[in-house]
């Protein structure tokens, strides 16, 4: 039947199993908009478009389906660049619809003008513009399978104003479902050989795909053959950190036990992941472009094998496919002192944290999280040494519990805590946040209070940009130039948006501040004063400054 090209758009979004999406609304979609009434797709109005693509991008990383964002043209769309960078990145599948001045006005930098290929071809998998509204199922379907197969990712779709309210008659496509790459059967009796041979292997795991059957494969896998599991940067909950195989994150800080065991290995599974610059701490786990014959190396994208790494054995798949493959794998079902003392290591590491200057104890709050919040539980963060506590203190044991930007962007934390709470309500969300990162979207909690999600921030706050001090006060020591923050009194703002508010500056009074804001019933912020002294988790200022001068 003949169908403007909004109702086409949304029809397919229907078929292709899309439930919610985000969006700053703009007049160059406002087809879309009236479209997307009574379709029974939950759509969020964002206050800033960067927000609205965190949100997208955070429900790509919890579902493994495509994020859905809608963003007005020019302004609209680089504002929701960040967004898109994160699922680059973190291989988060993703798509960013983004309004369209019309076709006859192309090519003379008509208001709000841009190429989206040229602007987003280096941080999307593929980035092109709709011209016909009878190819809109054809593209969609391709879209959704670009973004989900292969090294997962984000696509970015430029819809002419004009072009949604032509009236076509085209048919539906079909419902895009994935394909699962499984290793080939040479492959896995490869990597069978060397499991046997190994005295001292270790799993890590990276990528998205460690959810469902394929995490409780790989969970059944590594039992049976006695792996030391670890996962890298920001991928908790890829595996259940308190399973006695869990040994540790690959992480910024990660414990030098965990990197000399990595480096000690005789058989690296490298699984699912691209083994970066964060978890490779700085490319100095595994040597550049010479052989190493420990290295397994699993990943969707054949063309990640050998472009960093030079694997003794390459595999060619997904997580799905690659637990699939491994799940009747008849392993020897032996103990391991490997693991054991892997394990240890790891408790010893994570379980209490070191004291440090003033009355807020960072450390103490991050392990009263982990000990009192349930094991579905999410934490979600954005950039920030105030990080790094979670990172060695929290124990992610259910899928989807970490949602955090692998590329370090700022602002992340509240925009994936707002989607994490609309997504699964029944849960726990807290979003830890440090007084620069979290006004760089601060403005989300009017979202959060606008659809009464409660989520709970928890904002740590040491009048500067911690991070940027640290690398400041290593490389000129005592000459702090732009680093430090005036900020506002973070419950009042929060009080202003609707939410619930407390303030801490001991924390000794976090459990009952925490208690209260989960009570209330609405969006909460509890407004954390650290002091500045207390820079990093292993140094202060002084320290970090002193070693420098």
């Amino acid at each position: 039947m003949d169908r403007t090209g909004a109702r086409i758009l949304v029809d397919q979004l229907m078929i292709q199993g899309v439930d919610r999406a985000t969006c700053v609304p703009g007049e160059s979609y406002l087809a879309v908009l009236d479209a997307l009434i009574g379709s029974g797709v939950d759509l969020l109005t964002c206050r800033q478009e960067g927000g609205a693509a965190m949100m997208a991008e955070a429900y790509g990383k919890m579902t493994g389906r495509p994020g859905i964002c809608f963003v007005t043209r020019g302004p609209g769309a680089t504002n929701a660049a960040a967004g898109v960078h994160v699922a680059m990145q973190d291989s988060t599948p993703m798509i960013l619809f983004v309004g369209q001045i019309g076709r006859k006005m192309r090519y003379r930098e008509a208001f709000q003008e841009l190429d989206y290929g040229a602007v987003f071809g280096t941080m999307a998998k593929w980035a092109f513009e709709i011209d016909d509204a009878a190819r809109i199922p054809e593209l969609v379907a391709r879209a959704f399978r670009v973004a989900t197969q292969g090294r997962p990712g984000p696509v970015v779709i430029a819809l002419p104003e004009d072009m949604l309210t032509d009236v076509v008659d085209v048919a539906d496509a079909p419902k895009a479902e994935p394909i699962e790459m499984a290793p080939s059967s040479g492959g896995i009796a490869a990597l069978t050989e060397r499991l046997e041979k190994a005295e001292r292997p270790i799993a890590i795991l990276g990528g998205g795909g460690w959810r469902g059957d394929a995490r409780d494969a790989m969970i059944g896998f590594a039992e049976r053959f006695a792996l030391p599991v670890a996962v890298q940067f920001r991928r908790g909950g890829s595996f259940p950190a308190d399973h006695p195989n869990y040994v540790g994150d690959l992480s910024i800080g990660a414990a030098p036990k965990l990197v000399q065991a990595v480096k000690d290995a005789d058989l690296v599974l490298m699984l699912g992941g691209r083994m970066s610059e964060s978890p490779s701490q700085n490319y100095t786990l595994f040597d550049i472009g010479v052989a190493d014959d420990r290295i397994v190396h699993l990943h969707p994208d054949p063309e990640e094998i050998g472009r960093v790494y030079q694997p003794g054995l390459g595999l060619i798949g997904t997580a799905g496919g690659f637990a699939e493959a491994v799940a009747d794998l008849p392993g020897p079902n032996k103990q391991s002192e490997w693991v054991e003392t892997l394990r240890s290591n790891y408790l010893d590491w994570s379980t209490y944290p070191l004291p440090l200057p003033g009355s807020f104890q960072m450390g103490d709050v991050i392990c009263w999280l982990r000990d009192t919040l349930g094991p579905d539980a999410a934490i979600t963060n954005g950039a920030g040494n105030f990080a790094t506590w979670i990172n060695r203190h929290y124990r992610f044991r259910d899928q989807g519990s970490q949602l955090a930007p692998t590329s370090g962007s700022m602002g992340y934390g509240l925009p994936a805590a707002v989607m994490a709470k609309r997504h699964r309500p029944e849960r726990d969300v807290v979003c830890v946040a440090g007084d620069g990162d979290i006004m760089m979207t601060v403005q989300e909690l009017a979202t959060a209070a606008q659809y009464d999600i409660p989520l709970i921030v928890v904002v740590v706050d040491n009048g500067m940009l911690g991070t940027i001090r640290m690398h400041q006060e290593r490389e000129y020591p005592g000459r702090v130039s732009a680093t430090d923050l005036k900020n506002p009194d973070f419950a009042a703002m929060a009080v202003s948006f609707g939410c619930h508010a407390e303030t801490v500056r001991d924390s000794a009074d976090f459990a009952e501040a925490f208690t209260r804001a989960k009570a209330s019933g609405k969006p909460a912020l509890i407004h954390c004063f650290l002091d500045p002294e207390a820079l990093t988790i292993g140094k202060t200022l002084s320290e970090v400054r002193g070693a420098s001068s």
